[in-house]
């Protein structure tokens, strides 16, 4: 069967025969590399959370450690590279005979779930209690809500849907001007105005990642799916697209024209006016710090085309069960903090909270926020080797849920 070629990348498939398979092969192993090689990265992130005092954003950009902030700043690449390949993932399914109609209850059913996940498990995880007055709308709301929104949108011609996702990308900075009405730290109490705008692009706890640049991301990531069943176009376009994307983001943060709010300026130092310079908007993601992050994504997707060995199959594993992994590596991370607190001499309910409530005392420096990384993710791999090979082996319809 031919594959699509790119100049018909956009156009709508014909409807897919019941059973019928128009992908070579079960996944495109290069993202799932690329997904398992971001969640790895997510966990240095959290464990950075949960292991040590420091914080970044809490210092003047001239005064931050600048391994402190190269570490926090390789893990912005996370949140994108997953929305992204989630929108990529969700064509992929259409092109192994699921319907529209069948994708859209997917979509629907499977948002619900994690928006459900988010406000009771995932944010169990983070907290270790049930005191609902300290809570953030995270990165799973904002998938679940995200194929909500795509569950209407697969209905649309290709086309139009990476028309929605290109203009919510770009666009959604013209909306900046727009704020909120409270001044209050929090959206307690606020009207309701306030809420649904928050809630779609001005971040104001507890909601922590407005929607609307997700769902363009997402979007966009459905979109440009049907250029990856062309096994040459990735090879000799994909390292292109992904280098034009990063160089965007260069001319653009360069000339300060348009895509980020917040503005850089020359530090006394030539390293902390580059950190300075890659210091873009995460809540909600800037036009440019979805370039700097999905640029190089991008290009990461096309050199693992050709990447293969045990070290591939090691990140491959992770990637093919995001969700387990996601729930599984928040409790054991908030575990192993409980008991390492516990061991230095601090009472456990000190670490029944959020990680910002920790004590202000405790914590390794980042050397040993980077072992603990490592020991997080080895210990992570057996379990999620033994969920990969049940999900390859069934198809339980429960199992695309987790």
């Amino acid at each position: 069967m031919a594959l699509p070629t790119p100049a018909a990348a956009l156009a709508d498939p014909a409807p897919p025969t019941p059973g019928a398979v128009t992908l070579p092969g079960s996944r495109l192993d290069s993202v799932d590399l690329l997904r398992g090689a971001v969640m790895v990265l997510m966990a240095l992130d959290h464990v950075r959370d949960y292991f040590t005092e420091l914080r970044v954003g809490s210092l003047a950009i001239s005064h931050l450690d600048p391994a402190l902030f190269l570490t926090r700043w390789v893990t912005h690449f996370c949140a994108p590279a997953f929305v992204f390949l989630a929108g990529v993932a969700a064509f992929l399914s259409s092109t192994r005979g699921k319907s529209r109609p069948a994708l859209s209850r997917f979509l629907l059913t499977r948002g619900v779930w994690l928006v459900i996940l988010e406000l009771t498990v995932v944010r169990l995880g983070w907290t270790f209690n049930f005191d609902y007055s300290v809570t953030g709308l995270g990165v799973i709301w904002a998938l679940g809500w995200s194929m909500v929104f795509m569950a209407g949108l697969v209905f649309l011609p290709r086309s139009a849907i990476a028309a929605v996702g290109l203009a919510l990308i770009f666009g959604h900075n013209l909306l900046d001007g727009i704020g909120l009405q409270t001044s209050a730290p929090t959206l307690m109490g606020a009207g309701w105005r306030d809420w649904v705008w928050s809630l779609l692009h001005v971040r104001k706890l507890p909601v922590v990642y407005p929607l609307i640049p997700w769902v363009g991301v997402m979007a966009a990531g459905h979109a440009f799916g049907p250029l990856l069943l062309d096994t040459a176009w990735r090879r000799r376009w994909l390292p292109w697209l992904g280098l034009g994307l990063f160089a965007a983001f260069l001319l653009l943060r360069a000339t300060q024209l348009y895509g980020e709010p917040r503005p850089w300026e020359a530090q006394p130092t030539l390293l902390s006016t580059v950190l300075a310079f890659l210091d873009t908007t995460k809540y909600p993601p800037s036009l440019l710090y979805l370039l700097m992050t999905l640029g190089p994504s991008l290009l990461g997707l096309a050199l693992f085309e050709r990447v293969s060995g045990p070290v591939a199959r090691f990140f491959i594993t992770f990637g093919r069960v995001p969700l387990f992994y996601y729930l599984l590596h928040l409790y054991l991370i908030h575990g192993l903090a409980l008991v390492v607190g516990v061991l230095s001499g601090y009472e456990a309910r000190q670490f029944l909270v959020f990680f910002r409530q920790f004590p202000k005392d405790y914590g390794f420096s980042l050397p040993g926020v980077y072992v603990v990384w490592g020991l997080v993710v080895l210990a992570l791999y057996p379990a999620c080797r033994w969920f990969a090979g049940i999900k390859a082996r069934r198809k339980d319809a429960w199992l695309s849920y987790l």
